[in-house]
Formats: C-alpha cells, sequence, structure tokens
C-alpha cells in the first residue's frame, strides 16, 4: 500500500484547484448519508490518496460536498441508473462505474451490470487500473 501511495504521489499533477484530505469525521458524515459503511481499504485510500489528481480517472472525494466527484453524490446517481444499494462508487468512467462492496473488492459496472473484471481491494485497483490510465 505505501509503495502504491508513493506512486500516485510523485505521479500526482498539480492544479490550480487544490484537493484537500478528508478527516476521520468527514468519513462519518458520508457513511451517515449513504447509510452504509465505507469499507476499511476505501477509507484508507480516501484518507491518504484522494487529493491526487492524475491520468484519464476521477476516483471519488469526500472533503469538498460541491465536487463533481463528491462519494455520496456520485454513488447516488449509480443507484439511480441501477446499481444495487450495497455497492458504492469508487470512480465513474463515462457510464461506467468501478464500485467496491462491503468486504472491500472493486468490481466494474458496466452496461448495467457486474462485469467479470474485479480487484482484490482499492490499492490493486490504484495499481492496476489509475496509475495506467
Amino acid at each position: 500500500m505505501e509503495e502504491i501511495v508513493e506512486q500516485l504521489r510523485e505521479a500526482s499533477i498539480k492544479t490550480a484547484s487544490y484537493l484537500e484530505l478528508p478527516e476521520e469525521d468527514d468519513l462519518v458524515v458520508v457513511e451517515e448519508e449513504i447509510l452504509l459503511p465505507i469499507p476499511r481499504a476505501m477509507k484508507m485510500f480516501l484518507l491518504q490518496v484522494s487529493d491526487v489528481v492524475f491520468g484519464s480517472l476521477e476516483p471519488v472525494t469526500i472533503a469538498d460536498a460541491g465536487a463533481h466527484t463528491h462519494l455520496p453524490e456520485v454513488t447516488s446517481q449509480a443507484w439511480a441508473v441501477g446499481l444495487p444499494r450495497e455497492y458504492l462508487v469508487l470512480c465513474q468512467c463515462g457510464s461506467d462505474y468501478y464500485i467496491v462492496d462491503q468486504e472491500g473488492e472493486v468490481l466494474l459496472w458496466q452496461d448495467g451490470q457486474l462485469s467479470d473484471e474485479t480487484w482484490e481491494d482499492v490499492w490493486e485497483w490504484a495499481q492496476e487500473v489509475w496509475l495506467n490510465s
């Protein structure tokens, strides 16, 4: 995990609009908003690298409720188009979503259904997908 965090930090581009990392309290607020717990690995991901801007993918964030990547908003949009409520969105990619189940596994929701592509956790997804975007 630490190696992936380091790779993401090195790859991150500086932007005019600075993203902030959330605090633990922000995670609690979001969990209350979405009425689901955030899996542990995803919490660590949000706390450590949700301010990184890199590549063509934009993972969800929680520090700024007005951001187009705000976890509750992106997840509720996915739920509205048929994503089962037990999943949280990690990243929207066009009309597809990388999602996280309650065990922390990352799956791809594509064309309104789960694909066969999976990743053990958000860190494996970051290394295999995000860093290569």
